[in-house]
């Protein structure tokens, strides 16, 4: 075994729950991970080298082969093709001399493409290794290859004044906040965390505290929204060697780019968040999942976590307390349904982001099959705000059944994309005059996985968890777009992104993608629209997880709210064969198929 593979190994203990780890720093050594290497962390873990292929092969930005000195992935979202995408990708390859999904001839640079990189506000953008490039043009990307091709970093590229990556402004020179609203609850400066938890601690007991969370009625912000002081309970109640608090930072809902909002500009209010949850159900070890795409917050937000612990507010006897609680922080390697979690529970264990069969919930057996609660970035930094103010200061917030406020992240057709701290209650109208959104005719929100809204229909229609339970993504589409196209691009994403685990989604997305290919095409008839409806209603009542559930919801939803565009593209059947089979094009291969066979008989 080499000794730069046993030095990792030793790193983290031999413990194969850290592959993930190990993986990564095998690639960031050796550029990507061989089959040699595999088979040594394989055997240095006691474990089978298919065990570790299975990890490695799941997730995007593995990479088992060489794929350049730098990876360049440009993000590939509706988003961004609004907004000069496929000049940008004309320009990456002329720039690189290669197609998408290659390398280069010098084996200097790989191109690739990447799916949501939560950076909706300023598309169209691109990771190149660890760093993002924003607002990208075919000149400033000129510029940026030039440089890679001069032996600068992407590093020094982005960040020319040299600013610490454990500082914000280093954070800040590379991608913009668009905080747009003042702030209500969230994103406050200045906060005193160790007063506050000197406070809570002083005069609470773990009881008090999932009754104040309880009794403010916190909502879980990741798009369930689960009663948060319930879920505490639950975790207080079960019983287990150990308990655990995730943080999901997984945020890889198309258009959703609140929670690296959060991490960057109030990363503190997360902390403060999972000390209260650990404190409060009996935690000793907490982990923040943190999305690949989010590599250039690590060092940053790992510094914070050293501030908290040199305060006295992590590690052992916390404020001279009988309480002990520790974070650290899990990269993730790309992969959407990590966001599912009991997939970013499989994922932290070091194994492929496979969603679970439930029950047991993770609040039952979670993290290596012990209570584990799994709380949203927005969830936690709300719960750090309460304890320090009061359940009756939030709960006087937003509606009866929606307390508090909620962060929106918006993108899309209007004059200022960024991110927005509404009180719950806000109407779909009040929004889109907020956000300077000129001509607005479709608005989705919570992604692809949530509802298709008509402003003319659905402008009345309250942001509140009983009618728009919008998990913080708002995409913007005005009457120039081309609905049924971005539709396919939401189906496309589906397909891309399904971990293949169970039938329904991986065969059924398929078929839902091309039902949008055939309509789209003007090949679609009334029963292609039938059966859109029968088979999204299979998928939802079979797949496993969150993700083959939702992957109808963007078809069903637009059907819903504009039939006309559907309707004005069906064609009428005439005959025995539907519109969609092309007799020529069947007729072409047999004979194809003909001559095949003939030339091998002879």
């Amino acid at each position: 075994m080499s000794n730069e593979i046993q030095s990792i190994v030793d790193r983290y203990d031999s413990d194969r729950t850290r592959l993930m780890d190990m993986l990564w720093d095998v690639q960031k050594q050796q550029g990507h991970i061989s089959d040699k290497a595999q088979a040594q962390l394989a055997q240095a873990l006691n474990m089978s080298s298919d065990d570790v292929s299975e990890t490695l092969t799941f997730y995007h930005f593995f990479l088992n082969k060489s794929f350049g000195k730098h990876q360049v992935y440009l993000c590939n979202t509706v988003i961004a093709k609004m907004n000069g995408y496929h000049d940008v990708r004309k320009a990456l390859e002329q720039e690189i001399g290669c197609s998408f999904n290659s390398v280069d001839d010098s084996g200097v640079i790989g191109l690739g493409d990447a799916n949501c990189i939560g950076l909706s506000d300023q598309e169209p953008a691109m990771m190149v290794d660890d760093v993002v490039f924003t607002r990208l043009t075919p000149a400033k990307v000129k510029e940026i290859i030039s440089q890679l091709r001069q032996g600068k970093s992407p590093e020094e590229i982005a960040n020319p004044g040299a600013i610490a990556n454990t500082e914000l402004a280093y954070v800040e020179a590379i991608v913009d906040a668009n905080l747009r609203t003042d702030s209500i609850v969230l994103f406050k400066p200045n906060r005193d965390y160790k007063a506050i938890l000197q406070t809570c601690l002083d005069n609470y007991i773990p009881e008090e505290v999932i009754e104040m969370i309880s009794d403010s009625n916190l909502k879980g912000r990741g798009g369930a929204g689960f009663p948060t002081g319930l879920k505490w309970q639950f975790g207080r109640e079960a019983e287990g060697e150990e308990k655990y608090i995730i943080c999901n930072a997984d945020e890889g809902e198309p258009g959703t780019f609140k929670d690296r909002v959060l991490l960057s500009h109030s990363p503190k209010d997360v902390l403060l968040g999972m000390i209260a949850a650990a404190y409060a159900i009996g935690s000793r070890y907490g982990i923040i999942y943190l999305r690949a795409e989010y590599w250039y917050i690590k060092e940053f937000l790992q510094q914070q976590i050293e501030d908290f612990r040199d305060q006295g507010l992590l590690g052992k006897q916390i404020l001279g307390k009988d309480f002990e609680f520790d974070i650290r922080i899990q990269m993730g390697a790309g992969a959407y349904v990590c966001g599912d979690e009991t997939a970013l529970i499989e994922s932290c264990e070091g194994k492929r982001g496979t969603p679970r069969v439930k029950p047991p919930y993770p609040i039952q057996q979670g993290y290596l099959g012990m209570p584990t609660s799994v709380n949203n970035v927005e969830t936690l930094a709300c719960a750090s705000r309460i304890i320090e103010k009061g359940a009756a200061w939030f709960s006087d917030m937003g509606t009866e059944d929606s307390t508090g406020t909620r962060l929106l992240s918006v993108s899309g057709d209007c004059e200022k994309p960024g991110i927005y701290e509404i009180e719950w209650g806000a109407t779909l109208n009040e929004v889109m005059t907020m956000i300077g959104a000129v001509d607005p005719r479709y608005v989705q929100i919570s992604g692809p996985a949530g509802d298709s809204l008509s402003v003319e229909q659905d402008g009345e229609r309250e942001f509140c968890y009983s009618d728009l339970s919008c998990n913080g993504s708002l995409m913007v589409f005005d009457h120039t777009r081309d609905i049924l196209e971005i539709v396919r691009d939401y189906s496309e994403f589906f397909v891309e992104e399904s971990c293949g685990i169970c039938v329904p989604c991986r065969a059924g997305g398929v078929d839902l993608m091309h039902k949008m290919e055939r309509i789209i095409a003007g090949r679609g008839t009334e029963q292609d629209l039938e059966e859109i409806t029968t088979w999204s209603n299979l998928l939802k009542g079979t797949s496993r997880c969150g993700l083959g559930t939702a992957a109808p919801n963007p078809i069903l939803a637009t059907m819903d709210k504009f039939p006309e565009i559907y309707a004005e593209k069906l064609v009428v059947q005439k005959g025995p064969l539907l519109p969609s089979f092309d007799m020529e094009e069947a007729l072409s291969a047999h004979e194809l198929a003909v001559k095949k066979l003939m030339k091998e008989e002879v």
